[in-house]
């Protein structure tokens, strides 16, 4: 058996002897790289951020930004990453080392105050001054810098304008919207981001982007009585599974991580499905859009390139670009979590789910799919395979996320709307709610008080009191029972607003 090791900032590490459950930050400090932090352990502060490479959308690799948090250390047998520590370039023997360009711009900006947060925030600033497609758009005279890094996508996706969240150098502060920082404040750190340049031709993890990922290897490795496991193929996996039913499933760990860090849990066997090809595969057909349920959003939302609009309107709002960098919709669903951001939304673009175990293969609707708190109907040993999205996309859409930050949070409630309006009358619609019940739901009454009348103020003024009606919402430390039941009336008057307000101007 090959021994398990990562490459890290340059030099092969093995991963032995450390336990399967421990995570890239543990390995990492054990090792003497003390810039990636532990905050939180939840996802939530960004302080222990490392650069990943990925297959790449734009260009052959991407440097993608993730938690060291949760990710285990496992899980990036035979891959490559860089920490803060491999970022800057080192000097001759006597002097100190070169600052990357993103560390310098930090340091001259005052972005940094105590240093707890800053090597996560360098590493997320790192993966979005590597991304390809990020265009300069200053000036002379700009603070921007100069030059670009154009990509398929230049000067078409997010970040080609400047606005509150992008700079005049294209930089995408969602980039940061995992990082925070506790007594420098914001405004420094958006000015060393605005700040940067685009990668020199001699930088060289500029240049490994133009060269392959590292490919998945299948692991095996066993540690202290636990082990964790890799197999290259669906139908080895599923195998395995049939033998294992206790194994933890995970892809990026956004999840099982927090439960490994908050609560201490263990597993004897836990089987990664993240890099399986067959898991992996978007297609945009005439009739159907699939989504590989082991693709990570980020991933989803930069190949989709906003040719749906739904999902469009959800990725920004669900966590943040660290989560979204190693969620997927399989994880997101596999949990069935009462207040996941992507049900309601895959609810109201009526999707199914694609169930695969060693004997074949099944499809589900996903409002089929949750059974209970957190039950399904997915059986033991049966994995998500795919998200299937029916054509054509009808075309009045919103995603309505009630929660109290704008951004990495968790949903008081979430609706979704979907409808199909012609000649001012709706002929179908479609509303997913999450968190007003044990599990995602369809506002079924609320559809039924829509279709077949006009699009006016009076049938959604009608329609409201019964959204509000919908679910059964309870009183928690996010919000009153009342107030979730307000919000849902709220939403599809919001939504009435902003159409009819499209469609005057």
């Amino acid at each position: 058996m090959v021994e398990a090791r990562i490459t890290v900032n340059g030099e092969e590490t093995p991963l032995a002897p450390a336990p399967p459950h421990t995570t890239v930050l543990d390995f990492l400090r054990e090792r003497g790289l003390t810039g990636t932090k532990e905050g939180c352990a939840e996802g939530e502060c960004g302080a222990c951020s490392v650069l990943v490479a990925r297959p790449g959308v734009d260009k052959p690799t991407d440097w993608v930004a993730v938690n060291a948090c949760l990710v285990p250390a496992a899980a990036l047998d035979g891959q490559e990453l860089v920490t803060s520590e491999g970022l800057a370039t080192p000097g001759a023997p006597g002097t100190p080392s070169t600052l990357h360009p993103v560390q310098e711009e930090m340091a001259v900006r005052g972005g940094s105050q105590c240093g707890y947060c800053t090597p996560g925030f360098v590493c997320s600033m790192a993966a979005e001054y590597y991304r390809p497609g990020r265009r300069a758009l200053a000036g002379p005279g700009s603070p921007a810098g100069s030059g670009d890094d154009t990509g398929s996508d230049a000067g078409t996706g997010p970040g080609t304008a400047c606005d509150a969240e992008h700079g005049p150098n294209g930089f995408d502060l969602h980039a940061l919207s995992g990082n925070l920082c506790r007594c420098t404040g914001y405004r420094p750190i958006r000015d060393a981001a605005f700040a940067v340049g685009a990668p020199a031709d001699d930088d060289p993890l500029a240049r490994r982007r133009d060269e392959a990922p590292p490919a998945p290897v299948a692991t095996s490795y066993a540690q202290g009585g636990g082990v964790f496991v890799r197999k290259e193929t669906l139908a080895e996996t599923l195998r395995l599974l049939r033998e294992r039913p206790d194994a933890v499933v995970v892809a990026g760990s956004t999840d099982w991580g927090v439960e490994v860090n908050i609560r201490s849990r263990r597993a004897d066997c836990v089987v990664a499905v993240d890099r399986l090809p067959e898991l992996r595969e978007l297609r945009f057909g005439p009739e159907v859009l699939e989504l590989g349920a082991a693709l990570t959003l980020t991933e989803i939302e930069r190949r989709l390139g906003g040719r749906v609009p739904l999902l469009a309107e959800l990725f920004p709002q669900f966590a943040s670009r660290l989560i979204r960098n190693g969620a997927t919709l399989g994880g997101n669903l596999g949990t069935g979590s009462p207040i996941g951001d992507s049900a309601p939304v895959l609810l109201a673009l009526d999707a199914s789910l694609v169930l695969a175990d060693a004997d074949g293969e099944r499809e589900v609707p996903l409002a089929a799919y949750f059974t209970g708190y957190r039950q399904s109907v997915r059986r033991p040993g049966e994995l998500i395979r795919a998200v299937r999205v029916p054509l054509p996309l009808s075309p009045v859409t919103a995603f309505h996320k009630i929660a109290k930050r704008r951004f990495d949070d968790i949903s008081s409630v979430a609706v979704a709307f979907a409808l199909d309006v012609e000649d001012g009358i709706v002929r179908t619609a479609r509303i997913g709610l999450g968190g007003v019940a044990a599990t995602p739901i369809r506002a079924l009454a609320t559809e039924a008080a829509l279709e077949g009348r006009p699009w006016t103020a009076e049938t959604v003024e009608a329609a409201a009191p019964v959204l509000r009606e919908e679910g059964t919402p309870m009183d928690d430390h996010r919000a009153s029972a009342a107030y979730r039941s307000a919000m849902l009336g709220q939403s599809l008057l919001k939504l009435y607003a902003r159409t009819t307000e499209a469609v005057s101007s």
